[in-house]
């Protein structure tokens, strides 16, 4: 089987080819970076995949950037809707299979919701990027019967996003050193996720022959992100405090989710369960040299 890799490089990408290495490389693996096929491009995707041989394409690109995006629609649009679909529809037209990475963000507008959410509830973006994101998955799902899309949420992974600049993990350890006080939002709660366990979900899934449809692969239980700084300094053992404050407190150009708990059963009935956050985060921070 030949499997295309778009976004190699980023966090996720570079943690599915780890995993595909350590599996001992089940198929063949080809890496396809935005020199090879830039995905803002839209026209170009048919044309590009056309030309290519493949059995399955997994989709990690995505504009992410959720403030910068509030200000530049039009591009994530392009990026994670419209080149989603045509990707979509060149896998229909190989007789492929067609992975697409998606996002909690697709979800997020009840604050009072205590129940982790499943692939079936409705999506409700607050910002142009889940807005962007949730309709990229609809379209996919149109385009090409057998698409699966993976919901995921809040990675952090060794690679780091370079579009962020790196990772929460990383920037909340930079400021525990450097300012020895955090402050960090704890109306927002989520599912904290290591980009290594998303990869070896994938490659599991992949082996299984998973049904189309959605999943939900994030790391297990729930964090607020003040729950999420306190481990982090608590188990590097880093002296800096760390105190909750509110969204109001902290705003951003984009509204944020306030819970985008996913629920990973549907997966976890064909793979391994997710992994529990904090020991996705114990395993990251030995690898980076932490701990």
């Amino acid at each position: 089987m030949k499997v295309l890799l778009l976004g190699p490089n980023g966090q996720l990408g570079t943690d599915i080819r780890a995993a595909h290495r350590a599996a001992g490389e089940p198929f063949d693996l080809v890496p396809l970076g935005r020199d090879r096929l830039d995905v803002s491009q839209v026209d170009s995707i048919g044309p590009a995949l056309a030309a290519s041989d493949f059995d399955l394409l997994i989709n990690c690109t995505s504009y992410h950037r959720t403030d910068e995006v509030e200000d530049n629609a039009a591009l994530a649009f392009a990026v994670n809707t419209h080149a989603v679909e045509a990707m979509a529809r060149a896998c229909a037209d190989k007789g492929a299979r067609f992975v697409h990475i998606s996002t909690d963000y697709v979800f997020g507008g009840d604050h009072t919701r205590q129940v982790p959410l499943v692939e079936d509830d409705a999506p409700a973006p607050v910002n142009v990027y889940g807005a962007s994101k949730a309709l990229g998955e609809t379209l996919a799902r149109l385009a090409h019967e057998d698409t699966v899309i993976l919901r995921v949420a809040s990675l952090f992974g060794v690679a780091g996003a370079s579009g962020k600049g790196g990772n929460f993990v990383e920037t909340m350890i930079r400021f525990g050193i450097e300012r020895g006080a955090l402050k960090v939002v704890a109306d927002q709660v989520m599912s904290p996720t290591a980009t290594a366990d998303v990869a070896n979900a994938i490659l599991a899934l992949i082996a299984r022959e998973s049904p189309p449809g959605i999943y939900h692969v994030a790391g297990s239980g729930q964090a607020s992100w003040h729950e999420f700084a306190s481990e982090i300094i608590r188990m590097t053992g880093i002296e800096a405090t760390v105190t909750p404050c509110s969204s109001a407190e902290f705003p951003t150009r984009a509204a944020r989710p306030r819970y985008s708990v996913l629920d990973n059963s549907r997966a976890a009935k064909l793979i391994a369960p997710m992994p529990d956050w904090r020991d996705a985060l114990g395993r990251y921070l030995a690898a980076k040299g932490h701990l």
